[in-house]
C-alpha cells in the first residue's frame, strides 16, 4: 500500500509536469513579484532569526543539505543569520559539518544571537568582502583534505559581484554538492521602486549565473530540485557539480 520508491519516482515526474506548465510558471512568478512589493520574504525566521527567504526555497535546501550531508557550508551574505544557524542546526541533527559564512558587515549584536545555540560552535562568521582575498582565504583554511562542500551565494546581487564570487567559490564545490545561487529571479521582476538596489534586470545573479555557465562544464542546472520549486528567489539557480 506504501510504496516509497513509486511515491519518490512519481514526485519527480510531477515536478517534471509543473516545470513545463507554463501558466503554473506565470502564476508562480506573479505570485513572487505582488507579494515582494510586501517584504514577503523577509517574514520567516529560523528558530527566531530572520531568514530573508522564500520558504521554499528554505525547505528544499534543507533537503539538499540532508541528502548530501556536506562536511562544510559555505555562505556569503548573512544579514540577520538565520538561515546560518538554520544550515547548523541540521549539520547537528546530521552529526557532523560546519558553516562557514562570509558578510561585509557583521555587528557585535548580530554576532551574540548567532552565537547563542548549543551547535553555535559550528558557525565561523568572517567579516570582510567575499571576493576580496583576505576573507576568501580565511573561508578556505577553514576546508580540510577530503572535505565535502557546498555553496551558498546569497551577498552583493549585481552581475559583476556574483560572477567574481562563482569564479572564486565554485571551485570549491565538490563533486556531488551543490552550489547555489540566490536571487536570480531579480532577471524576471520589474525593477524595483518599493526597495531601491543597485541591481535590477540585466544586472544581477542570473546574469552573473548564465555568462559563468559557459566558462564552465562542471556544473549542471539539477532537474528536480529547481523543477519544482514554484514560488521561488532562485529560479534555475539549484546547481549540482557533475566533474
Amino acid at each position: 500500500m506504501f510504496d516509497r520508491e513509486e511515491f519518490e519516482k512519481k514526485k519527480r515526474r510531477d515536478a517534471k509536469k509543473q516545470a513545463e506548465n507554463i501558466e503554473l510558471q506565470k502564476l508562480a512568478l506573479q505570485f513572487v513579484a505582488e507579494s515582494d512589493k510586501h517584504n514577503y520574504g523577509y517574514q520567516w525566521t529560523w528558530l527566531g532569526l530572520p531568514v530573508i527567504q522564500m520558504p521554499s526555497d528554505m525547505l528544499v535546501t534543507q533537503e539538499i543539505i540532508w541528502e548530501c550531508q556536506p562536511d562544510v557550508i559555505i555562505e556569503t551574505g548573512v544579514a540577520w543569520g538565520g538561515s546560518v544557524v538554520m544550515y547548523a542546526s541540521i549539520l547537528e541533527l546530521i552529526g557532523k559539518g560546519k558553516v562557514v559564512a562570509v558578510e561585509k558587515v557583521l555587528p557585535v549584536k548580530n554576532r551574540k544571537e548567532i552565537g547563542k545555540y548549543k551547535f553555535s560552535e559550528r558557525i565561523n562568521l568572517i567579516e570582510g568582502s567575499s571576493v576580496e582575498s583576505g576573507p576568501f582565504e580565511e573561508v578556505k583554511s577553514h576546508i580540510r583534505q577530503g572535505d565535502q562542500v557546498m555553496v551558498l551565494l546569497d551577498s552583493n546581487h549585481t552581475h559583476e559581484h556574483v560572477l567574481e564570487e562563482l569564479r572564486l567559490y565554485a571551485p570549491l564545490v565538490t563533486a556531488g554538492q551543490f552550489l547555489v545561487v540566490s536571487d536570480t529571479v531579480v532577471e524576471r521582476l520589474p525593477a524595483q521602486k518599493h526597495r531601491p538596489r543597485p541591481w535590477g534586470p540585466g544586472n544581477n545573479p542570473m546574469t552573473a549565473l548564465l555568462e559563468f555557465m559557459q566558462e564552465t562544464q562542471s556544473f549542471e542546472r539539477e532537474e528536480y530540485y529547481n523543477g519544482k520549486l514554484l514560488a521561488t528567489y532562485s529560479p534555475s539557480g539549484y546547481l549540482k557539480r557533475i566533474r
